[in-house]
């Protein structure tokens, strides 16, 4: 079998019909295990996984990427559909994190008590061949901004360094792939930690400019990411224009998902 995932949400859609937001979910079937990776800000995760025949209540994992609304909000829909899956999510993901210093974009406090809810540290074996990583332990050689996201600490704002994030690591058929929900911490770090045969994620680079003199920051993720023999995925936070800029650079070896649409590895 095959590993398959599903687009659920994503900033755009893959055909007409599906709904579309700022934000990503994933249903990914592995030989032995159904995982929800995010859930987006809405239930369109869950509308348009009726449109593609899937049922979440099937979900035996689940997965928060990281603290921000448009990777969790969700999350209460899908406890009401679903009252069996572990949803694993970094102890760090439930405290307070702002886009810009007034607005919070977290989770709701109050799911950390949901009985279902389980905090992870750095690393957690989910199953054979199915691990959470935070990597909060391995060196960054490579500098990623804040890009004016804080989170709180001792009562005050600071830039996020992003604690909070984990990436979802499956081995299966002879190839490690890696799902990241923004890569924060910098996709080229990802790499140099984790070496992924294939990279599901987004890169977080909306902001930066690919007419502008930030330029040099796309330039170098084009040329180190094509370094590895890595099959990328990218999605949400990479940023349309973005994307298109790095296509360019990167040929096949970078593709573009979109909700509704369903990979096969």
């Amino acid at each position: 079998m095959k590993l398959k995932i599903s687009v659920l949400m994503e900033n755009t859609p893959y055909t007409e019909g599906f709904l579309s937001e700022h934000g990503l979910s994933l249903f990914i079937e592995t030989r032995h295990h159904h995982i929800l990776f995010d859930m987006g800000q809405s239930d369109g995760f869950s509308m348009n996984a009726e449109r593609m025949q899937i049922d979440v209540a099937t979900a035996d994992i689940a997965v928060i990427s990281h603290g921000h609304y448009d990777h969790v909000c969700g999350l209460p829909f899908f406890l009401a559909q679903n009252n069996h899956a572990s949803v694993y999510v970094n102890q760090y993901a439930f405290e307070p994190h702002f886009a810009g210093e007034g607005r919070e974009i977290g989770l709701d406090r109050a799911l950390t008590h949901h009985p279902q809810v389980v905090l992870v540290k750095d690393r957690l074996t989910l199953a054979d061949g199915v691990e959470l990583c935070a990597c909060n332990d391995l060196p960054r050689p490579y500098v990623m901004g804040s890009y004016n996201l804080f989170a709180l600490h001792d009562g005050k704002l600071e830039p996020d360094t992003f604690l909070h994030e984990q990436y979802l690591v499956i081995r299966e058929n002879g190839q490690t792939v890696v799902v990241s929900g923004c890569s924060h911490k910098g996709v080229l770090n990802i790499m140099y930690w984790l070496k992924p045969d294939v990279l599901i994620g987004g890169f977080h680079y909306i902001d930066v400019n690919p007419d502008g003199p930030e330029v040099t920051v796309l330039d170098e993720a084009a040329r180190v990411l094509s370094e590895y023999e890595t099959q990328y995925y990218t999605c949400h936070c990479t940023g349309i224009p973005q994307y298109d800029y790095l296509k360019k650079k990167m040929g096949n070896q970078l593709a573009y998902i979109s909700a509704g649409q369903e990979l096969v590895l």
